[in-house]
């Protein structure tokens, strides 16, 4: 296992990120003077309560400061490559209810920021670092400049190029970022693993989603990376499944998409497990059919890689064994072609991973008309340093697959009594974190996979 400490114990490394960001609005609008302006998310309040809605910091912020407080500000001078932080003075009226606030010297200590300031100074501040002698302009985000903040005295104001540059610098991570993801997954581990060993004797699934969430609070890990999918017997069928409240008695199979967060970045996995420790003839032979689709489609990741082309294997594989099930017949380049295979694995490949399960930078083309590329998030080619997820999919959806047998040009490759008999199975998903690099990859889960191995993992 690769240490972590020696880089996590270090600064977040916020200067360094606002520095490739500045390079890239540089090199898009050739102004080499003004200032990036963000916001960070401001404290709400639940509606119809005098309680606070939980805080999810922006990325886009985080990004940019390394920093989780609500009400905060930053600006990034350009020119001098000097990043302040604003942060909320002390409310006398508060502190009894929330303790002091952080002070600007301790921010500056644990931040990777040149200066830390109140946000009462915002606005002098912003007033300094403007140059109405030149074309100085000032970097925003719509819809994220607050009404009090005011850019009078700049040349120009920019609210679409910023984001664009974040999401673009957001694909190719740094050491710093790869450790985060690399906490992320040591928790999610933990966690799987605690799930497997309680499905012997859990009678539900909201049982195992609390297990799942207090392992990963137990590993330090305190906010999911998403809402849990804890899905049993056919509703893997849902691919987002959110209720994860039914019984489990009588059914097959478990599928466990779930992760947490470590300081904002993400993990994203997914396993398919037996209920009762065996596998069913079909759901093994299903699953079997899905880890063939994932090891192989990992087997061809490097830099450079078209992901278009990985999810197209994907397919290909998985009308291979569809066709050696008999669910599939006749020709298989005529399936392929025919896209009779997006009824059974109807979602994308995989995406980018980062601050965001579905992380920025993937370019996708939802509006697509090619039905087995509309929904994967991630189009072109992958760099070195990109974190992306690997997780295909065999699904027995009656709603998606019965528009396909009444349609003959699908039925015709479909044998309908025996797609009778994986009804019950559901659907497979087996979901992985993997680091692109120059010459191959590198798989960031650690949670077990292996059929054989899983059935003696539930059964001990």
């Amino acid at each position: 296992m690769i240490p972590l400490e020696p880089i996590l114990g270090k600064k977040y490394p916020a200067k360094a990120h606002a520095a490739r960001v500045a390079e890239h609005l540089v090199n898009q609008s050739q102004a080499r003077t003004g200032i990036i302006y963000l916001e960070g998310q401001k404290t709400h309040m639940i509606e119809d309560n005098d309680g606070e809605a939980p805080f999810r910091q922006r990325r886009y912020f985080f990004y940019l400061s390394g920093c989780q407080l609500p009400d905060c500000y930053l600006t990034y001078d350009i020119k001098r490559a000097h990043l302040t932080l604003f942060i909320p003075p002390i409310d006398p009226a508060s502190v009894v209810w929330s303790g002091l606030p952080i002070s600007p010297e301790k921010a500056l200590v644990d931040y990777d920021v040149d200066e830390v300031k109140y946000t009462t100074d915002l606005n002098a501040t912003l007033a300094g670092q403007a140059s109405p002698l030149t074309e100085s302009t000032v970097f925003a985000i719509a819809g994220q400049v607050s009404p009090h903040t005011t850019f009078l005295n700049f040349k120009s104001t920019n609210t679409t190029l910023v984001k664009a540059a974040i999401e673009i610098c957001r694909v190719v991570k740094d050491d710093y970022e790869i450790a985060l993801t690399r906490r992320a997954n040591q928790a999610t581990a933990a966690a799987h693993n605690a799930v497997f060993k309680a499905l012997k004797t859990a009678t539900n699934e909201q049982e195992l989603e609390g297990i799942f969430i207090s392992t990963c609070m137990k590993a330090g890990c305190g906010q999911q990376a998403y809402k849990s999918i804890v899905a049993s017997g056919t509703n893997p069928a849902t691919l987002h499944y959110q209720n994860n409240n039914e019984p489990l008695a009588g059914r097959l199979n478990l599928l466990l998409d779930a992760a947490p967060e470590e300081r904002c970045y993400a993990a994203d996995v997914t396993r398919t497990v037996p209920i009762s420790g065996k596998w069913s003839k079909e759901s093994r032979a299903i699953y079997d059919i899905v880890l063939e689709m994932q090891l192989e489609c990992i087997g061809t990741l490097k830099a450079g890689v078209l992901w278009d082309n990985v999810h197209a294997q994907a397919h290909k594989i998985a009308i291979g064994g569809l066709i050696k099930l008999g669910i599939l017949k006749g020709d298989p380049i005529e399936i392929f072609e025919s896209r009779t295979s997006v009824a059974f694995f109807p979602h994308g490949l995989g995406h980018y991973l980062g601050m965001d399960t579905h992380d920025t930078g993937g370019n996708p083309n939802y509006e697509d008309a090619d039905t087995m590329f509309s929904y994967l998030r991630v189009r072109g080619t992958l760099p070195a340093g990109s974190i992306i997820t690997v997780e295909p999919g065999i699904y027995f959806c009656r709603f998606i697959i019965k528009p396909y047998l009444n349609n003959e040009k699908h039925s015709r490759f479909i044998d309908k009594s025996i797609l009778e008999k994986y009804w019950e199975v559901g659907g497979v998903r087996i979901e992985d974190d993997v680091l692109v690099t120059e010459t191959g990859y590198e798989n960031l889960t650690q949670v077990e996979k292996d059929p054989d191995a899983l059935e003696d993992l539930l059964r001990g």
